[in-house]
């Protein structure tokens, strides 16, 4: 009986195969995921968008030449030698031997499958005189030859080679294991021990508990749980914040503190170089103690975000720290998004009065600030400074020209190309060019809105406490492909109207002509005297037939009766046609009705087959949305004075502005390049009736981008929740049904016994 044999690799090949596979499992995701990045592909890229990016700092730090760094050379060294194990593994096992092969004894003897016995006897004879022992042959090579001859000829050995695959007839199982021998050998067993002991028990949890504990530190935004918890406490405690109040608490962040986080900074010169810069901007009130806002490291972020905003120029010792803090505040913007959002949510899930939600004017401000940190300008500063060449001095030009009264970005984009430039005629031809590139560069975003009521009968009723979604479709254009479009539609207007300037004026003349004969014709028209009615005309005959009928007597008389005849039988003839005109109509009726009615299930099913359709593009939408990863890099954001290279990004929120409240959770809107479809889900009102509620589009990295649409929604009454329902009136007259057969059946038993009783 064949049994069971392990055993270890003596030779270790089997090993080769393990740590070939081993090796490649541990290189091939390596090297896609930590292979340096060509650098020509983006300084390529860079030099392409250098017309437009070309005074964007971040844009000029990305091309200082930085300092030479080690890692992406040691990575390569690493990754490199990494390859070259796995190929001279691979080359080795290629080289191995196979010891494991299937036995075939025509092979043995060099015959062809099916060979008959002559053949085979021959063959082994010539093979037996060449590698006899006895005469200089191959000893094992010889008892090959044997037993494969006994394979062929023998009845026994032919069949258990055929049923096992052996002459000998079944063999132990051997099931090898891909290590070497040595590694079980009693005389290494210690250092084998010493070294699991130190790989398991040592490097192992060290390893791990330094990733667990510097990872339980941050959030999954990678922001310190200690920065969520601080903006927790003081936006609950400020429920109105404004723009002073949010800069204090932003700057409060523990990415600041060199305490939490290794990457900030603090030297001895801050205490010299941060209060002159405190005494030149004059607007921070040092007086209130409130930790950690008044501490020296949140003192010295604040200060560098004001000095910011108001383009102040710093000590060189300062702007490493400045673009740091920059660098930082657009992502603990959005973790204070978050944070706002979440206290709202908890605010309406519990009743208590005390609890307070912060206000939408705090949630907005969040956005705008944001806004404000990318292009380093302050509150209510124009939207034009974020253009290049634009300075507060010929700003006034702009804004304050006498023929136009430019104050956004869309107004200056609107003028023609001639008042544009004599506008802007302060500029040089190379300045105004790159103006109007960086112009035209910037976004345009359009919104489709849409509500309804998805997994309803009727979508588009919104009723009392569904769920209403707002589907929002943003297509985005930047501002010269959309006002270049409008200004060809206006210049295609202009030209036929040219072209028809004589005609409208001749027009014009001959109107006025017909107006100035008119008056002379008046008093003609006012003396012509009114019509006299036609009943006079009918009076005639009237009048004739009552003179005929006194002259001819008896014969009048009888032409009268006749006449009374004939018209009888005209008012006879006149309502049997007016009966068959009613016949006739009510089939018509019949006929309209059954129409009508066709005409609205049609309606009906084309109704279902939208909504149906409807619901299975949004259930493909949220499907995309699970399975597709987008990617975040949309387009960079034109920015002076803004360290890093920043995308466009947008927040996508609906809200009441009558009642200042927000209506649905902010939606980060990090993947638009052309066209994304955003869905917004809010429970509908308590009460039926109208709501004007609003649709905000608010870029975080631009100012005086964002945009506004209304939204209306009619609210209705709730369905009552119906009593009987024909699918439970079938299963209640089945069970009527069987109830009537159980009593046939009790009835036909009892007459059936009453029966046999009497007999």
């Amino acid at each position: 009986m064949a049994g069971q044999q392990f055993q270890y690799d003596d030779s270790g090949n089997t090993f080769f195969y393990f740590l070939t596979s081993f090796v490649g499992l541990i290189v091939i995701p390596a090297t896609y995921y930590l292979w340096p990045r060509d650098q020509n592909a983006e300084q390529i890229r860079l030099k392409n968008i250098r017309k437009v990016y070309g005074r964007c700092m971040w844009y000029r730090l990305r091309l200082l030449k930085p300092q030479p760094n080690i890692i992406p050379t040691v990575k390569k060294i690493v990754l490199l030698a990494g390859w070259a194990l796995f190929l001279f593994l691979a080359y080795k096992v290629s080289k191995t031997d196979r010891e494991y092969q299937e036995y075939n004894p025509y092979e043995v003897l060099n015959l062809d499958p099916g060979a008959t016995v002559a053949e085979i006897k021959k063959q082994y004879r010539l093979l037996s005189l060449k590698y006899h022992p006895d005469k200089g042959g191959d000893e094992v090579m010889f008892m090959r030859i044997a037993k494969a001859y006994a394979a062929l000829t023998d009845e026994e050995s032919r069949k258990n080679w055929e049923e096992f695959g052996n002459p000998d007839g079944p063999q132990a199982t051997s099931f090898g294991i891909a290590l070497p021998a040595w590694i079980v050998d009693q005389k290494n067993s210690i250092l084998v021990l010493l070294v699991y002991g130190l790989a398991f028990m040592v490097i192992l949890p060290v390893v791990v508990g330094s990733w667990w504990y510097r990872s339980i530190r941050y959030s999954g935004d990678q922001i310190l749980i200690r920065t969520t918890q601080i903006y927790t406490y003081f936006v609950y405690k400020t429920r109105n914040m404004d723009m002073k109040r949010l800069i204090m608490v932003l700057s409060g962040a523990s990415e600041f503190d060199p305490q939490y986080n290794k990457d900030a900074t603090s030297r001895p010169t801050d205490n010299i170089l941060i209060p002159q810069l405190i005494r030149e901007i004059g607007s921070i009130n040092l007086k209130k103690n409130e930790p950690p806002l008044t501490c020296p490291y949140s003192l010295k972020a604040r200060v560098l975000l004001l000095s910011h905003l108001a383009r102040m120029k710093i000590p060189e010792t300062l702007e490493e720290d400045q673009q740091f803090m920059l660098k930082k505040c657009p992502a603990l913007l959005q973790e204070m998004v978050n944070v706002i959002c979440q206290l709202i949510i908890m605010a309406r899930s519990r009743e208590e009065r005390e609890f307070r939600a912060p206000t939408l004017a705090s949630l907005e401000n969040c956005m705008k600030l944001s806004q404000m940190a990318v292009q380093g300008l302050q509150q209510f500063k124009s939207p034009l400074l974020q253009l290049p060449h634009i300075e507060e001095d010929n700003l006034r030009r702009v804004s304050n020209h006498k023929k136009y009264k430019i104050k956004t970005i869309q107004d200056l984009v609107s003028l023609k190309e001639s008042d544009r430039h004599s506008l802007l005629h302060f500029l040089e031809d190379d300045k105004y060019e790159e103006v109007m590139a960086v112009l035209g560069s910037f976004p345009y975003v359009t919104m489709d809105i849409k509500s309804q009521v998805l997994d309803d009968e009727d979508s588009n009723n919104i009723t009392v406490g569904s769920l209403v979604t707002v589907l929002v479709k943003l297509t985005r254009q930047t501002m010269a492909e959309v006002f270049e479009k409008e200004q060809s539609i206006c210049a295609a207007e202009e030209q036929p109207a040219e072209d028809g300037i004589d005609a409208n004026k001749n027009k014009a003349k001959g109107g006025w002509q017909q107006k100035s004969k008119g008056p002379k014709k008046m008093p003609k028209s006012k003396k012509k005297k009114p019509l006299k009615k036609k009943p006079t005309a009918v009076s005639l005959p009237q009048a004739k037939q009552q003179k005929q009928k006194q002259a001819n007597g008896v014969v009048g008389s009888e032409l009268a009766v006749k006449e009374d005849e004939d018209d009888i039988s005209e008012k006879g003839s006149d309502s049997e046609e007016e009966e068959t005109n009613r016949d006739s109509q009510s089939e018509k009726d019949d006929g309209s009705d059954r129409d009508s009615d066709r005409e609205q299930d049609e309606k009906q099913n084309k109704d279902d087959e939208a909504e149906w359709q409807e619901l299975q593009q949004s259930i493909q939408r949220k499907e995309r949305a699970l399975l597709e990863t987008k990617s975040k890099i949309t387009h960079p954001v034109y920015s002076l004075y803004f360290p890093e290279e920043k995308q466009e990004w947008w927040w996508l929120y609906i809200a009441d502005r009558k009642e200042q409240t927000l209506i649905s959770m902010p939606y980060h809107v990090c993947t638009l390049k052309d066209t994304e479809e955003v869905e917004l889900k809010f429970p509908a009102p308590g009460k039926p009736g109208n709501y004007q509620y609003t649709v905000f589009l608010r870029s975080d990295s631009y100012m005086g981008l964002d945009q506004i649409k209304p939204l209306k929604l009619e609210v209705h009454e709730a369905k009552p929740v119906p009593e009987n329902h024909p699918q439970w009136d079938t299963a209640i007259e089945g069970d009527e049904d069987q109830e009537d057969s159980e009593g046939f059946e009790d009835s036909f038993e009892e007459e059936e016994e009453e029966e046999e009783g009497d007999d």
